[in-house]
């Protein structure tokens, strides 16, 4: 299906320099490494028995292996979310291409505070692949919608089910921080969608409050405000389009979006397993959701030191200490630091591409 509601030649709108900037890929990636190691290095120091090397030895390279199976249905689950739409939009798109979108939106959500980078470099992907820059906008814009539901619906079921007394006192202090986030931005996005008059009127009102206190910039607030209301009624009417021709799509969306989550959360359970350690899967469910609250709106690269700091503090409560540092290493490496890199190696081919293009 291609959409009605714009011309099929849209020329691009990204620039890859402003998508893709050198600079801030390296300071990020920087910031990363550094909290990472150094949150790492504080967690191996502070649970040392003397059994954490000893431990290594004991690891059970079956259960490795099967996360690395569950690794790559992670990023099959990842891409397949974007591309039942994409299918429909760009026939011609393969599926490829949203694996290659997904795993570029891993690696700068992974190297930008706050996922900042991921959607940007995800539309980049798709629009340099003939994917419109409205369609694979609505694409990311409504799979962000179905994150936004799905997160605080697993937050529900998690208090729910989870014994409160493991994880102590923290546990409603990360589910407020949590909800009031993920709750706020779905506010945000329902509005955008459905009252996208509403969303306007009150980018309006910022643009003129702002112009009264620097008048100098008024000319530019109100472009700003004016490009942003026309931007979210198009955004809006693209949605509209797609759900509307395709209404089984988002149903589906939400299925794929819980069941990539499931694979992550049970995968933590299968690293334990490998390390020898019996833990209640419920238990390592529910714990790992609400690590996900913690870090999805973090302030630093990809969560780091975030992530590292609650795994061990929440994990350590059914961890032995000996296992927590490689348990902690594990798991940021088979839900981040290896999506990454592989999110790394496409987003250099394509700086690569461009630069070549240009010269």
């Amino acid at each position: 299906m291609t959409s009605s509601t714009k011309p099929t030649t849209e020329p691009e709108k990204q620039d890859v320099k402003s998508v893709f900037n050198k600079k801030v890929i390296i300071k990020g990636a920087f910031w990363f490494a550094l909290i990472t190691v150094a949150t790492i290095a504080v967690v191996f120091f502070y649970n040392n028995t003397g059994d954490t090397v000893k431990a290594l030895s004991h690891i059970s390279y079956k259960y490795i292996a099967i996360c690395f199976v569950m690794l790559f249905v992670d990023l099959m689950l990842g891409s397949w979310r974007n591309h039942i739409y994409i299918r429909k939009m760009a026939p011609g798109v393969s599926h490829w291409v949203s694996f290659r979108a997904n795993v570029a939106n891993m690696f700068m959500g992974a190297v930008t505070p706050a996922h900042g980078g991921a959607g940007p470099a995800q539309i980049f992907v798709y629009t340099s692949n003939g994917v419109t820059f409205v369609d694979s906008f609505a694409v990311t814009l409504i799979n962000l919608g179905a994150t936004l539901i799905f997160m605080p619906l697993a937050g529900f079921v998690a208090i729910m089910l989870m014994d409160t007394t493991e994880v102590g006192s923290i546990v409603p202090a990360m589910l407020k921080y949590g909800f009031s986030f993920f709750l706020l931005f779905l506010m945000a996005f329902l509005l955008a969608f459905w009252k996208p008059l509403w969303i306007g009127a009150i980018i309006k009102k910022i643009a003129n409050g702002l112009s009264s206190i620097f008048p100098k910039r008024k000319e530019k607030l109100t472009k700003w405000a004016d490009d942003s209301f026309q931007g979210i009624s198009k955004y809006q009417q693209t949605c509209s389009v797609i759900i509307r021709k395709n209404p089984f799509l988002f149903p589906l969306s939400l299925v794929i979006t819980t069941l990539l989550y499931l694979n992550k959360y049970c995968l933590q359970w299968v690293i334990l397993l490998g390390l020898g350690v019996s833990a209640n899967l419920i238990q390592v469910i529910s714990i790992q959701i609400l690590i996900q609250f913690m870090i999805y709106f973090a302030p630093t690269p990809g969560g780091s030191g975030f992530a590292e700091g609650f795994i061990a503090t929440l994990f350590g409560k059914i961890v032995p200490a000996a296992l927590i540092p490689i348990f902690t290493l594990l798991q940021r490496s088979f839900l981040l630091f290896f999506p990454a890199l592989v999110g790394a190696y496409v987003v250099i081919s394509l700086l690569r591409k461009q630069t070549v293009k240009q010269g």
